[in-house]
């Protein structure tokens, strides 16, 4: 009859969109629908003895600003900032941004805390797929990613926008959280991927965002060299 074969369809339908979505999570696909941008301790006390930490710092603003204008969930933390400080204002692109994003103390290494899990699982309960950047990337960012692809989640590495104090515990970092399954990539790809196309609304104010930080110092492009 055919409340039967709605009833398949509407299952066909389900199974069908459910494959797709395993297919794109698979392959590391992002959409801002189902993405956050964790921001991981970068303080003003400690920053500057990280490697690179002006590209860092730079390639932090520039995924703070593209968060805002996609929409896209940001969440910080701090790690322990009676010594190491709190959060650089110039990661964002004024104070407002700064003082409505949520940023959370620890002493945990992981950003996973019960808190910031707790923020996950209230207000963002759809997100799939998390980009991470911060500080270090041998410590509290490594151990944030292999938190999160313990729980079943994506995680996507921004390589321009991590660091540590010692060049080695970064690259070794970067080595390790992709063979456990994350996804390096750079914050120029990765807010190409969000967009997906010229035709997204927002594409002009990302592609302006993109193009003013390519204009910067990128540190990281001299180690290629």
């Amino acid at each position: 009859n055919n409340r039967s074969r709605l009833d398949r369809f509407k299952s066909m339908s389900l199974a069908a969109t459910t494959t797709a979505t395993a297919k794109r999570l698979a392959v590391g696909k992002l959409s801002p629908r189902s993405s956050a941008f964790l921001l991981c301790d970068i303080q003003d006390k400690f920053c500057p003895l990280i490697y690179k930490n002006e590209t860092v710092v730079r390639t932090a603003k520039l995924l703070t600003c593209v968060a805002r204008e996609l929409d896209i969930p940001l969440i910080g933390t701090e790690q322990y900032p009676k010594a190491f400080g709190h959060t650089l204002p110039s990661c964002f692109a004024d104070e407002e941004h700064l003082k409505n994003t949520p940023i959370f103390e620890k002493k945990l290494f992981s950003m996973m805390t019960p808190e910031v899990s707790t923020e996950i699982e209230k207000n963002h309960s759809v997100v799939k797929s998390f980009v991470l950047f911060g500080v270090e990337t041998h410590v509290c960012v490594q151990q944030t990613a292999l938190d999160l692809l313990e729980l079943g989640h994506q995680v996507h590495i921004v390589e321009d926008g991590t660091s540590s104090m010692q060049p080695l515990d970064r690259n070794v970092a970067l080595r390790r959280m992709a063979s456990a399954g994350a996804f390096v990539s750079t914050a120029q790809s990765i807010c190409f991927m969000l967009l997906g196309s010229a035709d997204h609304p927002n594409f002009k104010a990302v592609s302006k965002l993109i193009k003013e930080h390519a204009t910067l110092p990128n540190e990281f492009n001299d180690t290629l060299l």
